[in-house]
């Protein structure tokens, strides 16, 4: 998720601590804990999303799954959940050690034999895999968004749902002038979803324990919302 320079609104943080205590269940807390223990930045998705992006999974019927930033496999064992015995979750991290982290994570979480993690930068290994997924999940480094978005194109399938994290960033995304680079890869990111008639998309703002921000969900291949003359 955005970085968090300052600490969430208390409210927003209550209404996340009372979803989770009604809905989530075996929320994987292990793995932000063994996170923390080693000083891995404190990015995750929250409880409640990742529930939600294992919702989206099993929505989609998804056995197999491709992920974008591992970081250390929390929103990982999440979807691993989703795809099941026999499924697979491919999730690609830049840093060796984050990614040692997370094999330790899914591997506790029991999940280890669903996962496969490939370490290295993701605008490299991408050009590596085989499509197509079910579901591609990216959250990893906001200026190579709109390479993301492309790669993720060719692994897909008419079906395939993509979700991209963090495409509110606290309202900078509405900066058109902005110089941080995450901004402009955010802006260029929407650019790209618009033109592209693949794809048809939506996004939504979130509140919560990680502040302000939001979700880009699209699936491929589904015909565009239009009236026929």
């Amino acid at each position: 998720m955005v970085e968090r320079l300052n600490e969430p609104d208390a409210g927003w943080v209550a209404v996340d601590r009372y979803i989770a205590d009604k809905l989530i269940g075996d929320d994987p807390v292990a793995a932000l804990a063994a996170n923390a223990a080693v000083g891995l930045p404190d990015i995750d998705v929250s409880a409640a999303q990742g529930k939600m992006l294992h919702l989206f999974a099993m929505m989609a019927g998804a056995r197999r799954v491709l992920e974008v930033g591992t970081l250390g496999g929390y929103s990982t064992i999440w979807l691993a959940r989703a795809v099941g015995d026999g499924g697979e979750v491919v999730t690609l991290e830049v840093d060796p050690h984050h990614a040692s982290v997370a094999r330790g994570n899914v591997d506790a979480a029991g999940v280890g034999e669903r996962v496969d993690i490939r370490v290295g930068p993701a605008v490299e290994t991408l050009a590596t895999l085989d499509g197509a997924f079910d579901l591609i999940f990216v959250d990893a480094d906001k200026p190579s968004n709109v390479v993301y978005l492309r790669e993720a194109l060719t692994l897909s399938r008419p079906g395939t749902v993509i979700v991209f994290d963090n495409v509110v960033r606290e309202g900078g995304v509405l900066e058109a002038d902005s110089d941080d680079d995450r901004i402009r890869g955010t802006r260029a990111l929407f650019d790209a979803v618009a033109a592209e008639p693949r794809l048809s998309a939506t996004a939504v703002q979130t509140v919560g324990a990680k502040k302000w921000d939001g979700f880009l969900l699209a699936v491929v291949g589904a015909s565009p919302d239009r009236t026929e003359s």
